[in-house]
C-alpha cells in the first residue's frame, strides 16, 4: 500500500495547482488523472493579475507570460455571421493588462494547453508525484485518513493509496463530489458543447485577432464560438448541441469540417486535430469539505466562462487550501483551520456564479454594455470572513472596489518595494509562511523581535524600501501579519490586543491557527 499525506484526484488547473502549492510548502503529494497528458484543446484562457501574483514568488510568472505571447495582439470581442463576412465589434480594446497601482501581477492570455505543462514541470521539480492515465476507482474516508484505489488505464493494474487527506479536483463531471453525497445548488446544465481544434490557414480572412468571435446571424442567437490557438494555423471552435436529440459521438470529423467551413465562410482546407465535449453549467457545491476530503475548482463550483474567472478561481482555491493543509500536517495548526477553506472560498463562488451568469447574458444579448461585472474588483477585491484571522471580518465578499487599506480578511494592499536593489511587489514576499510586515517607526524593532517560529519578518525602512511611499496610507501601523496566501490576518493596532508585542502576536497566531 502506497502512503502519501495528500492524494489529489484530477490533473487540470485545480489539481496541478494543488500539487504545486503543496509541494512548495514541503508537503509530499500524489496526483492521479485519468487523461494520458495535457489536452491540445486550449480550454480556459486568461491568467488574471491575482493568479499571476500568486505565481510570481514561485518564479513562474515569466514562463506563464511567455506562454501567452501568441495571444499578445488579441483584443476585443467580435460578432459575425461568418468569419469571412463583416464583423461587429461588441468590445474593442479591453482594460490595460497591467494595474501597477494595485498589483505586480498582469493579465496574460495564456491558455490551459500552454500553462498546464509549466505547472506539471514545476510541481515535479518540487517533489510532487503525478500519475497520468490513472483512474481513481474508489475513495473510502475514515477517522484517520482516506483509502483510495486507483487503476493504471494502460495496464489495468490497481494500486491502493492511503492518504491523510484527499483533494477532489476532478471537475464538473468528476465522481468525487457524488461519492461524498454532496449536492450542488444552482441553475444546473445550461448549454452543451462539442469543442474541436482545427488546422487551417486563415491568414487572408483573419487580419485582426479578437479574443474570440461569436458566430451567428445578426439579431439571432449565437450558433458557435471561435477562438485562436497557441499553435500557428490552429483554431478552436465550439458548437452547441441538444443532448435530447444527439450526442458528442454524432459530431464526426466530416461533420466538424463542414461546420468549420460554414463558420469560416469559405471553402478552405480544414483538418480536425482534437475534439471533446463539455457542459456550460451553474452550480456551487453545498459543502467544500466532507471529513478528510476537499473539493476544489470545477468540482466545487461552475459558472459560465465570462471574464475567465473559473480557471483562475480554481488556482486560488488551491492556494487557499494548500497552506492550511501544510500547517495542519506539520502540527502547527488544528484540523479546525481546514474548515475555513469553505468559509472563505464558497461565498466567493456564490457571488461569482451570480455575476458571471448575468455577465454572460449581457455579452451575448442585445445590451452588452449592461455587463454587471467590474473585473478588477472581482479579481483583486475578494474578501474573506472566517476564524482564520483576528479582527473584525468584512461584511461582504465584495466592497466598493479594491481595498487599499490593510484590514483582516482583505488581500494585502499592493506596495512597490526595493529589496537588495531589486524592485518587487509586496506579494512576492507571501508564499511559504506567515509574514510580519513591520513599519518604519521605532516600535517596529520590538515587533520584529517578537516574531516566532513559522513567521518571517520584513521591515519597511531598514530592509525594504517603500518605493512610492504608500506604507502609511495602506498599512498605517507598527506591524501587520499576512498569511501565506497574501491575506491580512491581524494588525498590531487591534484594539482588543493587550500585553507586550510577543504576547499579542502569539495570541493572534493561536486564534488564527486554532
Amino acid at each position: 500500500m502506497k502512503q502519501t499525506p495528500v492524494l489529489i484526484v484530477g490533473g487540470g488547473y485545480a489539481g496541478l495547482a494543488s500539487a504545486l502549492f503543496l509541494s512548495h510548502q514541503g508537503v509530499p503529494c500524489l496526483l492521479v488523472d485519468r487523461h494520458p497528458g495535457v489536452s491540445l484543446l486550449g480550454r480556459a484562457r486568461g491568467i488574471n493579475p491575482r493568479t499571476l501574483e500568486i505565481y510570481r514568488p514561485l518564479g513562474l510568472d515569466e514562463r506563464v507570460k511567455e506562454a501567452g505571447r501568441p495571444f499578445d495582439e488579441e483584443a476585443g470581442v467580435a460578432r459575425c455571421a461568418t468569419l469571412a463576412g463583416e464583423w461587429q465589434w461588441l468590445f474593442g480594446d479591453e482594460s490595460p493588462r497591467g494595474l501597477p497601482d494595485l498589483t505586480a501581477g498582469e493579465y496574460c492570455m495564456a491558455d490551459q494547453s500552454t500553462v498546464e505543462p509549466i505547472l506539471i514541470e514545476a510541481a515535479r521539480a518540487k517533489g510532487a508525484e503525478l500519475w497520468f492515465d490513472t483512474q481513481c476507482r474508489s475513495i473510502e474516508p475514515d477517522a484517520d485518513g482516506v483509502t483510495a484505489v486507483v487503476e493504471d488505464r494502460a495496464t489495468g493494474e490497481r494500486h491502493t493509496i492511503r492518504a491523510r487527506y484527499v483533494i477532489g479536483a476532478d471537475g464538473y463531471g468528476g465522481a468525487t463530489r457524488e461519492r461524498l453525497g454532496i449536492a450542488r445548488t444552482g441553475l444546473g446544465p445550461m448549454r452543451h458543447f462539442v469543442t474541436f481544434v482545427i488546422r487551417a490557414d486563415l491568414s487572408e480572412i483573419i487580419t485582426k485577432r479578437a479574443l474570440f468571435w461569436i458566430v451567428g446571424e445578426p439579431g439571432g442567437a449565437a450558433s458557435a464560438a471561435f477562438v485562436s490557438h497557441a499553435l500557428r494555423d490552429h483554431w478552436g471552435l465550439s458548437l452547441m448541441y441538444d443532448p435530447d436529440k444527439e450526442s458528442p459521438d454524432d459530431f464526426t470529423d466530416e461533420r466538424c469540417v463542414a461546420a468549420a467551413k460554414a463558420v469560416i465562410g469559405r471553402d478552405v482546407p480544414v483538418e480536425v486535430v482534437s475534439k471533446a465535449s463539455w457542459t456550460e453549467a451553474v452550480g456551487v457545491a453545498d459543502s467544500y469539505r466532507s471529513g478528510r476530503v476537499f473539493l476544489v475548482g470545477d468540482a466545487a463550483h461552475v459558472w459560465p466562462p465570462a471574464q475567465g474567472l473559473g480557471a483562475n478561481s480554481a488556482v486560488q482555491d488551491a492556494h487557499n487550501l494548500a497552506w492550511k493543509l501544510a500547517a495542519v500536517l506539520a502540527g502547527r495548526a488544528s484540523d479546525a483551520l481546514l474548515d475555513t477553506y469553505e468559509a472563505e472560498r464558497r461565498p466567493v463562488a456564490l457571488a461569482l456564479a451570480d455575476l458571471t451568469v448575468r455577465s454572460q447574458a449581457a455579452r451575448f444579448g442585445s445590451s452588452p454594455e449592461d455587463d454587471p461585472v467590474d473585473p478588477v474588483t472581482c479579481v483583486l477585491g475578494q474578501r474573506y470572513a472566517s476564524t482564520a484571522m483576528a479582527g473584525t471580518p468584512p461584511e461582504s465578499v465584495f466592497g466598493d472596489g479594491v481595498s487599499r487599506h490593510a484590514r483582516p480578511g482583505t488581500r494585502a494592499p499592493h506596495l512597490w518595494l526595493s529589496l537588495d536593489g531589486r524592485r518587487i511587489g509586496v506579494h512576492d514576499l507571501f508564499h511559504d509562511s506567515f509574514v510580519l510586515l513591520c513599519g518604519p517607526g521605532g516600535a517596529s524593532e520590538e515587533w520584529a523581535r517578537a516574531a516566532v517560529e513559522g513567521v518571517r519578518v520584513h521591515r519597511v525602512g531598514p530592509e525594504l524600501v517603500d518605493v512610492e511611499g504608500h506604507w502609511e496610507a495602506r498599512y498605517g501601523c507598527d506591524a501587520v501579519l499576512v498569511r501565506p496566501d497574501g491575506y491580512v490576518a491581524w494588525r498590531s493596532d487591534d484594539p482588543a490586543g493587550e500585553g507586550a508585542p510577543a504576547t499579542r502576536l502569539a495570541t493572534a497566531l493561536h486564534q488564527i491557527l486554532h
